[in-house]
């Protein structure tokens, strides 16, 4: 990756063992740090990809360059892509091999041989991916099981719920598969019943309820399952006066369920008014990307902190929807968590790889502290 932007050669000077300090054609400085060992990449993100950007298409003759390759360069989303491809690919592989020179012929050799690698990725453990999806500041799309691992104490976890499936209680049927068979599909892809998992486990030793939508099973839309099932932790954390999280990872109401879908909008805030209010417990809730339609429109709004990911899509309606409907243009980037955040939608925006600590500190802060003095970090 970086030879065709910078050659290798045109590394100057090692900070550390670990930061380099990398300058392109035109004698712009970069640091990145790559800490391999513990699955940390670092990069002055905006500077580095803004200048190499415009600087390689303005300074290469882009017809004559070897390298050129019009679909990765030409827009900051296809950089962004293809850089999160390299890293990905790399650390995802599960290599042991730390050397300067592997790490080097890896990642540069990613460009003219990501069609040839295929599906090497897929066969990386789950360990090594969440030890990367733990630390990377670059947003990965992320399961429920992963982010359940990220949260939550190792061997602490305990499921509620999990034989809860839809059982198509409008009959739905369309012109493509019946809804039936649509949640069957899921099911086996997905390994899950529905799009939310809860539980409890403990956080840094805080004894904890939660809930974690996945947008891979129907674009974690919110069904009757859904609905009942953050409905039944909440009322579960109320008895057992349990702080709660609830992470928001959806595309809106489900369809194919019609107004029972809307009918968990209230089911859930009524019970988040006898947790929050009657109860004066802590509800944090956290958008990730996307969060969208009913779930926002409902208890993804209604935390006593709201947290933000850090360039999370957070909207009621999408984009296309709202240009088609009024006929009027959506600014870009209108709807991502940054610009949001400076309209006060929610609280902080807090990157992956300090989320646990955060959570930690807001809950001691509200007197819930662990069951084992020892694990406060």
């Amino acid at each position: 990756m970086f030879d065709h932007l910078f050659g290798v050669r045109d590394i100057r000077n090692f900070i550390s063992d670990e930061t380099f300090l990398v300058r392109d054609r035109n004698g712009v400085s970069y640091f990145i740090y790559f800490d391999i060992e513990n699955q940390i990449f670092e990069i002055d993100n905006d500077h580095y990809r803004n200048n190499v950007n415009s600087s390689y298409r303005n300074n290469v003759s882009k017809s004559n360059h070897p390298h050129y390759d019009r679909y990765m360069y030409d827009t900051k989303y296809s950089w962004d892509k293809h850089i999160n491809s390299c890293i990905n690919n790399y650390i995802l592989s599960g290599s042991n091999n730390y050397s300067d020179s592997y790490i080097y012929s890896y990642i540069c050799g990613q460009s003219r041989t990501r069609s040839e690698r295929g599906s090497s990725s897929k066969r990386t453990s789950t360990k090594v991916k969440n030890k990367y999806l733990r630390t990377m500041r670059i947003s990965l799309k992320m399961s429920s099981s992963d982010r359940i691992e990220l949260s939550i104490d190792p061997g602490t976890w305990n499921p509620m719920d999990e034989d809860m499936v839809s059982l198509d209680p409008i009959a739905f049927h369309s012109g493509e598969e019946p809804y039936k068979e649509r949640i069957d599909f899921y099911q086996r892809r997905t390994g899950l019943t529905d799009a939310v998992q809860t539980g409890t486990g403990q956080l840094n030793g805080i004894p904890v309820a939660i809930g974690v939508m996945d947008f891979q099973f129907m674009g974690g839309s919110m069904g009757s399952v859904v609905g009942e099932k953050i409905t039944r932790l909440i009322e579960y954390a109320t008895n057992e006066f349990l702080p709660l999280i609830l992470v928001c990872s959806s595309g809106g109401a489900r369809m194919q369920e019609g107004s029972l879908s809307l009918m968990q909008m209230a089911k859930i805030s009524s019970a988040l008014y006898d947790y929050q209010s009657n109860k004066k417990l802590f509800y944090v809730s956290i958008l990730t990307s996307p969060t969208t339609g009913g779930v926002t429109a409902s208890f993804g709004m209604l935390g006593d902190i709201i947290i933000a990911e850090p360039n999370s899509y957070i909207a009621f309606a999408g984009k296309r929807v709202i240009e088609q409907t009024l006929k009027k243009t959506v600014p870009e980037g209108s709807q991502a968590a940054e610009y949001l955040f400076h309209k006060g939608l929610f609280d902080p925006i807090v990157p992956r790889n300090t989320l646990k600590g955060v959570l930690s500190e807001l809950f001691q802060l509200h007197a819930f502290f662990p069951l084992n003095p020892k694990k406060i970090k």
